[in-house]
């Protein structure tokens, strides 16, 4: 009988059900079974505010660890916590398809977010979310939180807050069957995080061709050029996955649509941006204005998002968006 592949996984309900969907879908690839590895991170033991302890690998950095170790074979990441540089020892093998990005208001008594009483309170740990309820309900009150998904529903059960904002697709791996009332939020007026709604399978670069070939059998193709796009946003705005800012890009086609904003931590301003961009780089429509430059040679699809990505990052900075986004100090992992 071969041996299992070894896979990386935070302890969390909500990691282990991602994490045994992906194992699955190997096991069908390759014909082998697929055995969870648990692995504490630091953002499973550290319960301060995510806008106190930074974002920056604070889930990624003792899977990686452990993979580099020789303690696991592979990886898997919820792509919105996953630092935007990946180390040269390692790389992303697999992107799956992207499950719903939108994020999802759970209340119970089915009370629009921005028709919530003065003074209701409204749970999130997530900067740009903070921001975009500020903008959505201002007259709401935010009550910054961590934990997971259970508890936090039961904080809405129990009265002591009025509503909760969490990622549909988590809800969704989870099978979560809650009583409470959902409100799906838009992603033209409430865009969410770059890479939201997507996995990152991760291996060594030296990793055996034989599992680096069955992951790559895992990838889908639009994730990918969509999550590159978000991505090379986030990078070029050299600002951390606990950003107040928002990317979220489509592939309709031949071409590639993202919805950006950037957000000042109260949401009093903000900076937008509608961009589309031709699959083989050559430059389409701009923020409705027919201006800019031609994206790098489109010859590899990957690079040229990625590139169209820093393009709309340097537009956003021309915008002023360095203003409202906090650089990284943190070494990145």
């Amino acid at each position: 009988m071969s041996t299992p592949i070894r896979l990386g996984t935070r302890r969390s309900a909500l990691a282990q059900a991602q994490s045994g969907h992906v194992a699955a879908a190997l096991e069908k690839v390759t014909g082998r079974r697929v055995e969870l590895v648990p692995i504490t991170s630091e953002g499973d033991t550290n319960r301060a505010s995510l806008s106190e302890i930074g974002g920056l690998g604070i889930f990624a950095t003792r899977l990686r660890e452990a993979l580099l170790a020789g303690e696991c074979d592979f990886l898997v990441h919820s792509l919105k916590d996953l630092p935007t540089a990946v180390p040269e020892s390692l790389v992303i093998a697999a992107t799956p398809r992207r499950e719903d990005a939108r994020d999802v208001v759970l209340t119970r008594h089915g009370i629009p977010l921005h028709e919530l009483p003065a003074g209701s309170a409204v749970g999130t740990g997530s900067p740009r979310r903070i921001a975009q309820v500020h903008r959505r309900a201002p007259r709401a009150h935010v009550v910054d939180i961590r934990g997971n998904v259970d508890s936090r529903l039961a904080r809405v059960t129990s009265g002591e807050l009025d509503a909760v904002i969490l990622a549909a697709a988590g809800l969704s791996r989870l099978g979560t069957d809650s009583p409470l009332q959902r409100e799906e939020l838009g992603l033209a007026e409430w865009p969410t995080a770059p890479g939201q709604g997507s996995l990152a399978v991760e291996t060594r670069a030296d990793a055996p061709e034989e599992l680096r070939t069955a992951l790559s059998a895992l990838d889908h193709r639009e994730t990918r050029l969509a999550i590159t796009v978000e991505r090379a946003i986030l990078e070029g705005l050299d600002a951390g996955c606990q950003a107040p800012m928002a990317a979220h890009a489509v592939v309709q086609d031949s071409e590639i649509r993202v919805r950006t904003v950037v957000y000042a931590p109260d949401g009093g301003r903000r900076i937008g941006l509608d961009v589309t961009e031709a699959l083989n780089g050559e430059y389409i429509h701009r923020n409705g204005s027919g201006n800019g430059a031609d994206a790098a040679d489109g010859a590899d699809p990957m690079h040229a998002a990625r590139e169209f990505g820093l393009a709309v990052a340097r537009r956003l900075l021309d915008q002023g968006a360095a203003d409202l986004v906090p650089q990284e100090q943190s070494e990145l992992s």
